[in-house]
């Protein structure tokens, strides 16, 4: 459970079992309604279950290079920056984010994989000190309106922009406060100690324009944004290519090498890969889920659904999969094979929705 929990239960929670952890799936508001709010105004979500680590060492960021694509021996102090783990065959082991804090660096990995991600750390950065921190709920605060929630209370959090970190109090409590999140919309995640976490997250949503949050409006803002979830989208099989995710690959890293599968990596780069994420939009009501089969106009199969539902700012159902690259233009007309019927469908371009980021 999340120091949130009887907060959770106080304010009617349907609590589900999620990678091992009790959450709230929704609120009394629903899916859709939380969905909206977060759209509009802005929405709190516990995201404690999420893996929280320091590492303190000499040249941190230069030795997760070794781990990762990403280029993180120059990442300024006070930065955050998008980041995974690759595996020797170019496959993605865990999406996670890589924050500067000065005098040690802040990575937040997946709740399901932490047992993964932390011994691998461990293992392979010599000289770094890799701790797991228990005593801290992390929130997040999304929406156009969390600029609004967040800085009535903490003024510092106004001036941060996308993918920048602080330290600064929020009634006078210290917060790890970053300016990111998972929903396409603007908003924070608040690392904040486990005996003030009911305290503040209270606080928080006593402003007139924030409302609890659940998993399920988490999953439904993040499909519009067209934002992969670890074990739909991306996998150990998932190059980073062919999920579209090579902007997170800084030049030169792309260029030099030097962190597990770059062989595959670089190839895909040159060459482009043989299947490629894309949007799918489906012509009816009837929502695809994960699983189900993409079939060419000609009735050939041509790849997967690794995300589906309900779009609600779209109004209609959306989709993400993985067809081949010949099949990935937006415009291609595509079925989907629902219960054994085709249903038309189209490729679009991601995302449904434009993300509002304050850059």
């Amino acid at each position: 459970r999340t120091p949130l929990h009887a907060l959770h239960v106080e304010l009617g929670g349907k609590l589900v079992d999620f990678a091992g952890w009790e959450m709230p799936v929704q609120y009394p508001l629903g899916i859709m309604g939380e969905h909206k709010q977060c759209r509009e105004k802005a929405a709190l979500f516990d995201v404690s279950h999420m893996g929280q680590v320091i590492l303190r060492g000499e040249n941190v960021g230069e030795k997760l290079e070794a781990l990762c694509p990403q280029a993180f021996a120059i990442l300024p102090e006070g930065k955050a920056r998008y980041g995974f783990f690759t595996n020797a065959d170019g496959g993605i082991m865990d999406d996670l984010i890589v924050s500067n804090a000065g005098d040690h660096f802040f990575v937040v990995v997946n709740a399901a994989l932490r047992d993964q991600d932390i011994p691998h750390m461990r293992a392979h950065l010599d000289g770094v000190e890799v701790t797991e921190i228990f005593d801290r709920a992390l929130v997040a605060v999304q929406g156009p309106k969390a600029e609004d929630v967040v800085g009535a209370l903490c003024p510092a959090a106004r001036d941060l922009k996308f993918m920048e970190t602080t330290v600064a109090p929020i009634d006078g409590v210290e917060c790890r406060i970053s300016r990111l999140g998972y929903t396409g919309e603007d908003g924070y995640e608040i690392s904040i100690p486990e005996d003030k976490a009911i305290e503040i997250t209270r606080a928080l949503l006593a402003h007139e324009d924030c409302e609890p949050a659940g998993l399920g409006a988490r999953d439904s803002l993040r499909l519009e944004a067209g934002l992969c979830l670890y074990g739909n989208d991306i996998d150990q099989s998932t190059s980073p290519i062919e999920a579209n995710l090579a902007w997170a690959i800084q030049k030169r890293r792309k260029e030099e090498g030097g962190f597990p599968g770059a062989d595959r990596i670089q190839r895909e780069l040159a060459e482009g890969p043989a299947r490629k994420l894309v949007g799918i939009k489906p012509d009816g009501r009837a929502p695809a889920r994960q699983g189900v089969e993409i079939q060419c106009a000609e009735g050939n199969t041509i790849g997967r659904i690794t995300s589906g539902g309900f779009g609600p700012t779209v109004g209609g159902p959306v989709a993400m999969g993985y067809v081949a690259a010949g099949h990935s233009e937006p415009g291609e007309q595509v079925n989907l094979i629902i219960r054994g019927k085709a249903q038309p469908a189209r490729i679009v371009a991601l995302p449904f929705v434009k993300q509002n980021y304050k850059r």
